[in-house]
C-alpha cells in the first residue's frame, strides 16, 4: 500500500511538471530587460553614495528610502511571472501607456482604461498619464499638479491606482519607478484634461 501511495505521489508530481512547463516557458525573462539593468546600476550607485556620506547632499534617510524602492523594483523584476498590469480603482477613467511585448514602446501608445478594469496580462502596462490638476499622493503631496506628467513602473509590476476618499488624491500601491515630465524624449506627454479623458471611450486592452 505504501509503495502504491509513493508511486501515486510521484506520478502527480510528474504530471504537475509536465503541465506547468508551458506556463514557465511563456514567463517573460525580466532580468534580461533594460529595466533590470537600470535598477541594478541605480542600486550600485546608491550604495557607493551611502559609503561616502560626506560627498552627497542626500540624507541617510533619503538614501535608505530610495534603496528600499529600488530593491522592491528589483524583486519584482526577478519574481514576476507576467508583464506589468495596471488596475484602475480611481472611480474615473485613467489614461495608461501600454504596448505589446517585443514591440517598441512608441510615444502614442496611450489608451483609456475604464474604472474597475485591469490591463490585459499579455500586454505590458508601462505607466499612467496624469493631467494638470490631478492630486497625486507621494509626488505632489495633496497639491494639484501644475503640469501634466506620467509615472512609469518597471516590467512585472502589478500597479493599482486608487482615489483617497478623504484627500481626493490618487494613490499607488507601489512607488513609481520614474516620473516623466513634458519635454522628456523617452515618452510623449500630451496635454489632455481629466474631462477629456473621462469623455473618451475606454479602449485599453483589458482582462476578460
Amino acid at each position: 500500500m505504501k509503495l502504491f501511495k509513493s508511486a501515486l505521489v510521484a506520478l502527480i508530481l510528474l504530471l504537475n511538471l509536465v503541465v506547468a512547463q508551458p506556463s514557465w516557458a511563456d514567463r517573460p525573462n525580466l532580468t534580461a530587460s533594460t529595466d533590470y539593468t537600470e535598477v541594478s546600476q541605480a542600486i550600485d550607485n546608491l550604495l557607493q553614495i551611502k559609503n561616502t556620506p560626506d560627498q552627497t547632499e542626500y540624507t541617510p534617510e533619503d538614501i535608505e528610502r530610495q534603496l528600499g524602492d529600488l530593491k522592491l523594483q528589483k524583486y519584482i523584476l526577478e519574481t514576476a511571472r507576467n508583464w506589468a498590469q495596471c488596475r484602475n480603482e480611481t472611480g474615473k477613467t485613467l489614461a495608461v501607456y501600454a504596448h505589446k511585448p517585443k514591440k517598441v514602446l512608441q510615444g502614442n501608445n496611450l489608451y483609456f482604461l475604464g474604472n474597475g478594469e485591469i490591463t490585459e496580462d499579455e500586454w505590458d502596462c508601462d505607466g499612467i498619464y496624469l493631467p494638470t490638476g490631478t492630486k497625486v499622493a507621494g509626488i505632489a503631496g495633496v497639491e494639484e499638479l501644475a503640469e501634466p506628467l506620467a509615472i512609469k513602473v518597471v516590467d512585472g509590476t502589478q500597479l493599482i491606482a486608487k482615489t483617497n476618499p478623504e484627500t481626493g488624491a490618487i494613490e499607488f500601491n507601489v512607488p513609481p519607478a520614474k516620473t516623466i515630465k513634458v519635454g522628456d524624449v523617452s515618452l510623449s506627454i500630451p496635454n489632455l484634461s481629466q474631462a477629456e479623458i473621462d469623455a473618451a471611450s475606454p479602449n485599453a486592452p483589458i482582462e476578460d
